[in-house]
């Protein structure tokens, strides 16, 4: 009997607990493929420059293969010949034969294989373990520092955006291509021009002359619309925002870093209707003017323009967006209100100089991305305001703020420029500059560079062709284009006859 009460007292013996393993993860990794790249290095001379774009020490996982491949880079890089033998000794001058494993492993490695057929595929695979273990690293360090709660939250957000940025930068890659297909493209791309009455080869701008020098915007370009304040860099973006979105109906983004969405719209609204700025703002509208606001403003509704008011906009985030924007509402091009807001967050930089350098290499590289025209606004520093005479004022390209990499990359530089603004009422050649602008085309990569004269109307915000002033009577030397400098001067005659640009509702677009 006790020895029954002992054994009915007795706990039930515990069941084991599963472990669950959903959580625990290695980190991404392929030592075999590893290894075979390696083993394909030492027994094909040729392998090397194959993968050596894509491959670095650290992309191994495998601390004994990152030193073996960082040996066989060495052999390479002084042009000796990759193979067990020259590796072995590579490893032994690096003080790091022993902690690969000796002779022994490099022997192992350079028997695995029997080829290096495949070389290229496992180099991919590998490369591609690599980054998504850094990205692995990258997320882990955010997480880290989102629990920290001595940290700003914005700030977090502007570092993981400019790290991932980086690390994207770092690994997109393009491979070269044989000139053959390119060649086929460009006559397919001649063909289509020759076909296209207008001449248009890009997305039109609305004002005649400066089509007739540019073609329209062209896919992938920079193009930097520059000038110093009050000149109406923004007005003349906004001008042809109305032209190409609302009256052509080529999808496009405006992004504002200066202006809010209202604000940005309500020039729009003055621009189109007609009606000065501040009767928008503050609703004293005549009669007459209500009556044209009712009419006209149909022509924005529906228009597919795209705008985005985000203050001090990262290249990470326009490059986000924009990517977006392409994907989901097929736009032709982007408008930025201006350059100098934009930021390259979570990026370190010694100076403001070498930020904005970056910023317009990433624009620029970011329209050939695309393959659509980006159009940022820039300002110009003050070394015009301390220049005399007609020429004096005259914007140049080394008035670009802030960084001579503008200039550089991009593909048309062009300036806004008022003279009757500094009381410069009539140019060199006589041409009357009274209520006028001149957009000076002084970078031109694929064609001419010159001067258009355009009727500025400052109460509407709004850039006109001279003629459309006068109901399509040109006045006398309006809207001529001055001093084209492609082929010389005689150019200019040989130049399209004007004529209303083709409408896009209703066919494809010519680019």
């Amino acid at each position: 009997m006790p020895e029954q009460q002992n054994n009915t007292n007795r706990r039930p013996r515990r069941q084991p607990q599963m472990v669950d393993n959903t959580y625990g993860h290695l980190q991404p990794q392929a030592l075999d493929l590893e290894k075979a790249v390696l083993g394909a290095l030492m027994i094909d001379k040729d392998a090397y420059p194959v993968v050596c774009e894509m491959l670095y020490p650290e992309s191994f996982y495998e601390p004994r293969n990152q030193k073996i491949y960082a040996a066989i880079r060495d052999l390479s890089m002084d042009e000796k010949p990759v193979d067990m033998l020259t590796v072995t000794q590579q490893l032994a001058k690096n003080g790091t034969l022993e902690d690969v494993g000796g002779p022994a492993y490099v022997a192992e490695l350079s028997s695995r294989v029997a080829s290096s057929a495949n070389v290229e595929y496992h180099a991919r695979i590998v490369a591609q373990k690599f980054l998504a273990r850094q990205l692995i690293s990258f997320a882990s360090t955010i997480e880290t520092k989102a629990f920290d709660e001595t940290i700003d939250v914005d700030e977090l957000m502007q570092d993981a955006e400019g790290g991932l940025f980086e690390l994207s930068q770092k690994n997109m890659k393009r491979d070269y291509t044989q000139i053959d297909p390119v060649i086929v493209l460009a006559q397919k791309t001649i063909q289509a021009a020759a076909a296209n009455t207008s001449g248009l080869t890009g997305v039109p701008t609305g004002y005649n002359k400066l089509d007739d020098i540019t073609a329209g915007w062209q896919a992938s370009d920079l193009i930097i619309i520059a000038g110093r304040p009050a000149m109406g860099k923004t007005s003349f973006a906004l001008s042809m925002a109305k032209n190409i979105a609302a009256d052509y109906r080529i999808p496009m983004a405006f992004f504002s870093l200066e202006m809010s969405n209202v604000q940005l719209v309500n020039r729009l609204i003055s621009n189109c209707c007609e009606i000065p700025g501040p009767k928008i703002q503050n609703g004293q509208l005549q009669p007459d003017e209500w009556d044209r606001l009712d009419k006209r403003l149909n022509g924005l509704i529906g228009a597919p323009l795209y705008v985005d008011d985000t203050a001090g906009l990262s290249v990470f985030e326009l490059r986000t967006k924009a990517r977006r924007l392409v994907r989901e509402h097929g736009i032709k091009l982007i408008m930025i209100d201006y350059l100098q807001l934009m930021n390259a967050n979570g990026m370190r930089f010694s100076s403001r100089q070498e930020e904005v350098s970056t910023i317009s290499r990433s624009l620029k590289g970011l329209a050939k991305e695309l393959d659509i025209p980006i159009i940022a606004l820039s300002q110009l520093n003050r070394g015009v305001e301390g220049r005399e005479g007609i020429e004096g004022k005259r914007p140049q390209l080394s008035d670009l703020r802030e960084s001579g990499a503008i200039e550089q990359d991009a593909d048309m530089v062009l300036f806004v420029h008022r003279p009757e603004y500094y009381r410069i009422y009539q140019d060199e050649n006589g041409h009357d500059l009274h209520g006028m602008a001149q957009i000076i085309i002084a970078k031109h990569r694929k064609g001419a560079t010159g001067d258009v004269l355009l009727t500025f109307r400052g109460e509407f915000t709004r850039f006109e062709n001279p003629e459309d002033r006068n109901l399509g009577h040109r006045a006398p030397n309006e809207g001529e284009i001055i001093g084209s400098r492609l082929n010389g001067d005689d150019d200019i005659n040989n130049l399209p006859p004007d004529g209303a640009f083709p409408s896009y509702n209703d066919g494809p677009l010519p680019f």
